[in-house]
């Protein structure tokens, strides 16, 4: 199972450092990357793998988030069921 995970904020030194160093502690492998700074605000969207999570998913998108909010950025989690339905309808 898979997961979009988007990082949005002004862009400062350290944010994919944060943000992979996350993903890793709770077990979910980065498999794509794409990011983006457009003047001063800093845009990533990563794909990551979810087999290997230490917690649900619902513990994983509230961690991403919390540390999103003490890194002074936004990190949404998306599960890529939400993509397959939206493409369904």
């Amino acid at each position: 199972m898979k997961a979009v995970v988007t990082v949005i904020g002004k862009d400062k030194v350290g944010i994919i450092a944060m943000a992979s160093q996350e993903c890793s502690k709770y077990g979910a492998n980065i498999i794509d990357i794409s990011q983006t700074v457009m003047k001063e605000y800093f845009a990533m969207i990563m794909l990551v793998e979810l087999d290997g999570l230490t917690l649900d998913f619902a513990g994983f998108s509230d961690a991403m988030k919390a540390a999103g909010k003490e890194a002074g950025v936004e990190i949404s989690v998306m599960h890529e069921d939400i993509f397959n339905s939206m493409h369904r309808i």
